[in-house]
């Protein structure tokens, strides 16, 4: 449980289902993860709230009874945010705001509200408010927009267009804007990623939260914002870094994160891009997460959705500092061994087997094993180099311990 250190956090209560698809530990993990979101976006988990069914009620999303116990702790405790772990329809939002009376939240909205925080750019803004658009639209019966709304006048006269008609051209309105915004920042950042030469470039890619940052921050001694909440890192940022006198380009992009929002994806695949023209990919992952193999299946669901599964990819296991196996009940005979208990050694050894030298383990916080990382990264960046530019193969020889320290 994350602990309340700010009496102004929002107090929430979080909601989700089991079902066939979704076993009690697989929803255990994605609450604690929604938790975390919550902390994020500026709330508090005071209770969770989970049912079995076989696929959520189409009206409410839980059943009735679940319902009223979920509507008499909110009236008892004075909680003014309920979050589901699913995105709802328009339907089940309304209803369900109208049984309890507080604010309803769904991960899309919730994860689409952190985003919202954290884009300091007018680019990061621009995307952010174009997935907002894209959610809202479908929801906008009963959410007025009447800021922006005309007042009649001329050609105005006689019934006209009725609100919620209006309130939608206009969504669809900014949603064109938006995205014409949009293609012109994307112009705009192609020459100037045109303009960097043809130096090899390196991606960092991974889960959110798993110490892209703080890695971009050792590596290429600059001073990337990095906190240990989701999403710190919205806008890409790009740093040339010199390892031996071999200079290549380093990227930093937005974390992923599992059920991550369809309009996030769409508006977020121009940010994208660096890792599209990346030459080499660096895929970070948080060992010590419990669960960091999915975390790794995400990543790659994402990279593919962005054709760039088949890059040159090294895993690079950070946080080995961090990492506790569980320990064997030895009073329990018939406790068995699972990936949960794997040691460090174990991991690596399992990894290292798969896909052979691809695969490093660091503490990027500790500097552990950074001269093994560097080599590596060195290696495979002056082996695109050379082939790009043989001519100078010479100016740049293999990796030497001594020089580096």
């Amino acid at each position: 449980m994350i602990e309340k250190k700010d009496i102004a956090l929002e107090k929430a209560v979080l909601i989700g289902i089991v079902t066939n698809d979704q076993d009690e530990t697989k929803l255990k993990e994605y609450l604690d993860e929604l938790e975390f979101l919550t902390f994020t976006a500026g709330g508090y988990a005071v209770k969770r709230f989970t049912q079995k069914m076989d696929m959520p009620n189409p009206k409410t999303f839980i059943g009735s009874g679940k319902m009223d116990e979920v509507r008499e702790y909110i009236e008892e405790n004075d909680i003014t945010t309920a979050i589901f772990d699913d995105e709802l329809s328009a339907a089940q939002e309304r209803n369900i705001s109208k049984i309890l009376n507080v604010k309803v939240l769904d991960r899309t909205n919730l994860i689409l509200d952190i985003f919202a925080q954290r884009a300091k750019t007018s680019y990061a803004r621009t995307q952010v408010e174009l997935a907002q658009c894209e959610y809202l639209l479908p929801r906008l019966r009963g959410m007025w927009t009447h800021l922006e709304r005309q007042k009649g006048g001329i050609g105005m006269r006689g019934p006209g267009e009725t609100e919620i008609e209006t309130d939608r051209r206009i969504v669809r309105d900014k949603i064109a804007l938006l995205k014409e915004r949009i293609k012109t920042i994307d112009k705009q950042m192609a020459v100037q990623r045109g303009n960097r030469g043809k130096m090899v470039r390196v991606a960092l890619v991974g889960y959110t939260n798993v110490g892209k940052s703080t890695l971009m921050n050792v590596i290429s001694k600059s001073d990337v914002f990095a906190e240990n909440k989701l999403f710190a890192t919205l806008d890409t940022t790009v740093r040339k870094v010199v390892i031996q006198n071999l200079p290549f380009l380093l990227s930093d992009t937005v974390g992923f994160i599992r059920k991550l929002p369809t309009q996030l994806v769409d508006s977020f695949k121009s940010t994208l891009d660096e890792v599209r023209e990346a030459d080499l990919l660096l895929h970070v992952v948080d060992i010590s997460h419990p669960n960091f193999e999915e975390h790794i299946e995400s990543v790659n669901k994402v990279l593919g959705e962005i054709d760039s599964s088949d890059k040159p990819t090294i895993m690079v296991f950070n946080k080995i500092d961090a990492y506790e196996a569980e320990p064997l009940d030895q009073d329990d005979l018939e406790t068995e061994k699972t990936s949960r208990h794997y040691t460090l050694e174990e991991w690596q050894s399992t990894w290292m087997n798969k896909i052979g030298e691809n695969a490093l383990f660091i503490s990027a916080i500790k500097k552990e094993n950074l001269e093994e990382f560097k080599k590596r990264v060195y290696d495979e960046v002056r082996a695109i180099h050379v082939t790009r530019f043989p001519y100078n193969n010479f100016l740049y020889p293999d990796y030497n311990y001594e020089e580096m320290n």
